[in-house]
């Protein structure tokens, strides 16, 4: 497993990361292939009955550690699914048994108007302090690596719907539908539909290019093309400990601009990040 520093307790959000980086550096060389492998037995091990993925360690749900959360669910989601095929067959038919479970987890924690809300991140404006599109963003390219035959078709397109839906008129997003846009928020937004444009299941969504193009331009407006970036407190820690990352505006926009951008070139002018 792994942490943001040396020696640090290893959870599961870094640890997700950190098997995509190593597929994308290399998904061939023995080290990074021996390395998932022990990072995929961890995150199966720390599954909670319930499916779903928490934190530090498995339990009850009781306490922030333990439970299960929508969006580390999702980001385990899309590391089992790229690693999958070259893991050995016993590790491989665990991940997906594993799989299955996180799906019904995910299905039964959608609230009822489609969206999901994050365990470790808010939004001070938003209703109850949360911030239900970024946990949906998040559980959307979760589901979106999915194939077919694994997939949630219809919370995926709920979720997806929704997200379009939470969008502002001026092309961004905040934490909820009428919260004022961040770059952090509208970079997870335009992440997530761009990468579900990729996915076949995608045909029956309408306004899914107008959305992802919007918030494109936002984007490009707000960081003015790339020469600032704005932080804005979305972290949420134990007694209300609001937090912002320098780093979080700057990979966010980045991955989510380039992501829209390959799609648009890869559909020759219609307006798709692993991390």
């Amino acid at each position: 497993a792994w942490t943001d520093l040396p020696g640090g307790v290893p959870d599961a959000d870094d640890t997700p990361g950190a098997l995509l980086a190593l597929h994308a550096l290399g998904a061939d060389e023995p080290a990074h292939r021996e390395a998932a492998c022990a990072g995929i037995g961890w995150l199966l091990d720390l599954q909670n009955a319930d499916g779903g993925i928490p934190t530090f360690c498995r339990g009850w749900g009781a306490l922030p550690f333990d439970r299960s959360s929508p969006d580390l669910t999702a980001h385990t989601l899309r590391a089992w699914t790229v690693w999958r095929r070259l893991l050995p067959d016993a590790l491989r038919t665990r991940t997906e048994r594993a799989t299955t479970r996180a799906v019904r987890f995910l299905e039964q924690a959608q609230q009822p108007d489609g969206s999901w809300v994050p365990l470790w991140f808010g939004n001070q404006s938003a209703p109850g302090d949360a911030n239900p599109v970024y946990g949906t963003a998040r559980v959307i390219e979760g589901l979106a690596a999915l194939p077919d035959t694994e997939a949630a078709p219809a919370a995926e397109h709920r979720a997806v719907r929704w997200l379009i839906g939470a969008q502002r008129q001026d092309g961004g997003w905040g934490g909820a539908p009428q919260v004022p846009p961040s770059i952090e928020e509208t970079a997870v937004a335009v992440s997530a539909l761009a990468v579900f444009r990729r996915s076949p299941r995608a045909a029956s969504v309408a306004d899914l290019d107008n959305a992802v193009a919007r918030g494109a331009q936002w984007l490009t407006d707000a960081t003015g093309e790339g020469r600032r970036v704005d932080t804005t407190p979305i972290g949420l820690y134990f007694a209300k400990l609001w937090y912002s990352e320098a780093l979080y505006p700057q990979v966010f926009a980045l991955g989510a601009l380039a992501t829209a951008t390959r799609c648009n070139r890869r559909d020759g002018g219609h307006s798709d990040a692993q991390a």
